[in-house]
């Protein structure tokens, strides 16, 4: 099947297989749908899964046993057997299938989103900017937050999130939690503040901003990176980070630099005094009818963005889209296009489901006819976006 079929199967969209992403250094929340056997299936030194990717064209970076495709989504034929990496698609037919104007500044499908799904806090940690990432190879990584109920039946852990650093500490005091890291207990989190989750809302995180999400299940999506850096060494309970996940991403000349780590922070975004108002997010209605409801969920980045569409029992509409995107359906079934729709209630690791779609620039822009065939339930699907012209009308 060359790449070419894949489009025009799906008339611009095309079916993508459940991509799993291990982490050995978090414990599953277990609230992605995956069977509880598999969260340990890829092997205790690998980690649990608690994480699912979406629409990704870019590598987990999860040191020297991980393999050439993780992180990766597959595009997979309607009768599941032909399959081809979204990446190698993209490379090959390029603007047609991200649009000619993404192809040319990127190269790439330049975004990707995912479900984390942690069953207590992450370290306080960081994401590096442009100018540090470049510096092994990489991107800079801004992200952004939304916490649908539909994924969080419970709180697990710790449902609040550290964000930034107290507007009244000093960069002493952080370069000496970083010099303490070996030593046990950090206490990073007595320089920030956290704040209390509510499902159904957002945060956006630039890159070089420290936080330490909280134990929900979180749809996030960001730019096309995995670069970060732990700075934060014991977490609640005692869970212990290793002392390399300081130095992550750093050039080799660099590490066992404390002034450099400190570098990778950009203070004045973390000690805003109106960081809230600033990178809280509430969803904005971007247009509605009698048949569905469409909200900007995550639209504080420019490179990469989010909507929620909910479609009401019965009700068929066209939407259409001025950028290519990926979506994950969370509740619901139906119609989508020519495809068939649905949201699993369990899945086994390597099965395919139908509810995760990517659509092209092209078929997003002449509209996607989607029926609700439910009488009694809501189709809601979370869309991500890298860049959409969209964004710059909005009012904030």
């Amino acid at each position: 099947m060359k790449n070419i079929d894949f489009l025009l199967e799906g008339e611009g969209v095309l079916r993508l297989k459940p991509t799993w992403v291990p982490r050995a250094f978090c414990r599953p929340g277990k609230r992605i749908k995956l069977h509880p056997d598999d969260y340990y299936v890829l092997g205790l030194e690998r980690g649990g899964i608690d994480e699912r990717w979406f629409a990704s064209t870019t590598w987990a970076e999860n040191g020297p046993n991980t393999p050439e495709d993780e992180g990766l989504s597959y595009v997979v034929s309607a009768d599941g057997k032909n399959k081809v990496l979204l990446r190698d698609l993209v490379d090959d037919l390029k603007g047609e299938v991200i649009g000619e104007d993404l192809w040319n500044k990127y190269k790439k499908w330049p975004m990707f989103s995912k479900f984390f799904d942690n069953a207590g806090p992450l370290p306080h940690h960081i994401h590096h900017r442009d100018e540090h990432a470049k510096r092994v190879g990489a991107d800079g990584k801004p992200e952004m937050y939304f916490f649908p109920a539909q994924m969080n039946n419970h709180d697990a852990e710790f449902a609040f999130t550290f964000f930034g650093l107290n507007p009244d500490c000093t960069k002493e005091e952080i370069k000496t939690c970083l010099q303490n890291f070996a030593k046990g207990d950090n206490k990073l989190l007595e320089y920030s503040q956290a704040y209390k989750i509510a499902l159904d809302t957002g945060w956006d995180v630039p890159p070089g901003v420290l936080h330490a999400p909280a134990s929900l299940c979180t749809y996030e999506p960001q730019f096309a990176s995995d670069v970060y850096a732990m700075y934060q060494s014991v977490l609640l309970g005692g869970h212990c980070v290793g002392e390399e996940l300081l130095w992550k991403n750093c050039p080799e000349e660099e590490k066992g630099n404390y002034d450099y780590l400190m570098d990778v922070i950009d203070w004045e975004a973390n000690v805003d005094v109106h960081f809230k108002k600033n990178r809280f997010m509430l969803p904005i209605v971007a247009r509605e009818s009698e048949s569905y409801k469409e909200e900007w969920i995550c639209y504080k980045c420019k490179t990469a963005s989010a909507k929620r569409l909910t479609i009401y029992p019965g009700q068929t509409v066209t939407i259409s889209d001025n950028a290519a995107y990926g979506f994950i359906l969370i509740e619901g079934k139906g119609k989508f296009g020519k495809w068939d729709m649905e949201t699993p209630t369990l899945i086994r690791y390597g099965e395919l489901t139908n509810d995760e779609f990517f659509v092209t620039e092209k078929a997003a822009k002449k509209g996607i006819t989607i029926t609700n065939t439910s009488k009694t339930e809501n189709i809601v699907m979370l869309k991500h976006f890298a860049e959409n012209p969209d964004l710059s009308g909005l009012k904030l």
